[in-house]
C-alpha cells in the first residue's frame, strides 16, 4: 500500500513538472508490476464531459498513462537511458464511462521483451500494446474500452 502511494506521489510530482494535464485529472495508481498496470482516473467535474461521462480526452490521457507507466517500470528497472513515445493510439468505445474509470494493461512481459530488444539493438523499436478500461462502480468487470497504442522506444 505504501508502495502504491509513493508511487501516485512521485507521478503527481512528475506531472506537475512535465504533463499538467495529468495532473489535473488526479489519477492514482492502483497496481503496478512487471506484468500488469492498473490505473484511476476519477469522474469530476474535471474529467467529464456534457453528458456527465468521462471525456474522450481523459479516457486517452488515462490510457496512455497505464502503458506509460509499465513500460516507465520496465525502462527504471533495466538501467539504461531509453526514450519512450507513443506512435499512435486506437480506441474502441463500448460503453459510456459513468464512474471512476480504471484503465488496465496486462502485457508487461511484451514491454520488458522490447526494452531488452532496444538494449541489444541499440535501434528504435516499436511495439502495439492493447489495454482495457472498466467502471467497476457502475459495471463491474465490463469493458467499457478496448484501446492499443504502439510504443516506440530508443
Amino acid at each position: 500500500m505504501k508502495t502504491l502511494l509513493l508511487s501516485t506521489l512521485k507521478l503527481s510530482l512528475f506531472a506537475i513538472a512535465k504533463i499538467p494535464l495529468i495532473f489535473f485529472l488526479g489519477p492514482k495508481i492502483i497496481k503496478l508490476n512487471d506484468e500488469t498496470c492498473e490505473a484511476v482516473i476519477p469522474l469530476t467535474y474535471r474529467s467529464r464531459n456534457h453528458l456527465h461521462s468521462q471525456y474522450f480526452g481523459a479516457l486517452a490521457v488515462g490510457a496512455d498513462l497505464c502503458i506509460g507507466l509499465i513500460a516507465t517500470h520496465h525502462i527504471k528497472k533495466s538501467h539504461k537511458k531509453i526514450s519512450l513515445v507513443f506512435k499512435d493510439f486506437t480506441a474502441d468505445f463500448k460503453k459510456l464511462a459513468k464512474a471512476d474509470v480504471h484503465f488496465h494493461c496486462l502485457e508487461g512481459g511484451k514491454i520488458e521483451t522490447l526494452v531488452d530488444k532496444v538494449i541489444a539493438t541499440g535501434t528504435r523499436q516499436n511495439a502495439t500494446i492493447r489495454g482495457f478500461a472498466t467502471t467497476p462502480k457502475v459495471s463491474g468487470d465490463e469493458i467499457i474500452m478496448n484501446f492499443s497504442l504502439t510504443l516506440s522506444l530508443k
